[in-house]
């Protein structure tokens, strides 16, 4: 009786996770390059745009105007703030809301290393419109004192400028850490705004100038408040209010808004997108 020769199996490949470059590479594609994420940058595009005219043509008309730099930079991140948090939001709802999510996650089974390619994605765009912002602050510099009859200050206060920049940037990490949390674009985009503008705008403020406690409790529940004293100026303090001199109240604020709108939100949100089932 011959035996039975069996060929020898052949080895299975050895898998490879997916480099983090080309994570991080697609999840820019995701943001940028959809029709939702081209028309959000049109748009801001065009609110930027609509900003220089605007303060371009009061420079033109008016003969007493003059603006620094300075002041150009933190106006023009102001349009940038308020629609690109969306897409902050939509990278990480999008996929749940289009059940796609199965393909990401089966194709990198790893949920945090896919979360922290879109964190990082998020802070680079984050950084590219505050550098286009500056940029375009250049040129509208150049403009309004070329129309305006004035010598251009080319002075930036440095500080100021990077406390800005670290606003936006924890405005969007919140944005994103609040998405997270809650994994539905309607949701997230009416808590977002309702946190970083209604509040400040409608109920902070009213509550500041009525009541005492209020300058010293609301910087420790809103970020704009809290960053105000170490912007000089840059947050969203009520026009006409005293800033208080930096000291260990306001950095203790500081540090709890950081704490309740920026590491709460991510640390929940990364629970729950490890947890939530993939439909």
């Amino acid at each position: 009786m011959s035996a039975v020769s069996v060929a020898p199996s052949t080895p299975l490949p050895a898998v490879t996770k997916v480099p983090f470059g080309r994570l991080l590479l697609v999840e820019w594609r995701k943001m940028t390059d959809t029709r939702a994420g081209r028309a959000l940058l049109i748009i801001s595009a065009g609110m930027l745009l609509l900003a220089m005219g605007i303060v371009v043509l009061v420079a033109a008309l008016n003969d007493n105007f003059s603006l620094g730099l300075s002041a150009w930079s933190s106006i023009l991140t102001i349009p940038l703030s308020l629609l690109t948090p969306v897409l902050a939001i939509m990278i990480v709802t999008q996929e749940w809301g289009q059940r796609t999510n199965m393909v990401t996650f089966s194709l990198e089974p790893s949920r945090l290393r896919v979360m922290a390619a879109k964190l990082v994605a998020v802070v680079a765009l984050a950084l590219v419109l505050i550098a286009v912002a500056l940029v375009c602050g250049v040129v509208g510099n150049a403009l309004a004192a070329a129309v305006g009859g004035y010598d251009a200050s080319w002075s930036i206060n440095g500080e100021v400028l990077a406390w800005t920049i670290v606003q936006q940037l924890l405005y969007f990490v919140s944005a994103f850490g609040l998405a997270m949390c809650l994994l539905s674009t309607p949701f997230s985009i009416v808590v977002v705004y309702v946190d970083q503008l209604l509040l400040p705008l409608m109920v902070w403020s009213t509550l500041y100038f009525i009541f005492d406690w209020a300058a010293d409790v609301i910087p420790f529940i809103d970020m704009g408040y809290a960053l105000s004293p170490f912007a000089a100026g840059a947050g969203s303090v009520p026009a006409g209010a005293d800033l208080p001199d930096v000291g260990t109240q306001q950095v203790l604020a500081l540090i709890c808004s950081i704490f309740l709108w920026v590491v709460v939100p991510v640390a929940l949100g990364a629970y729950r997108v490890l947890k939530s089932e993939v439909k």
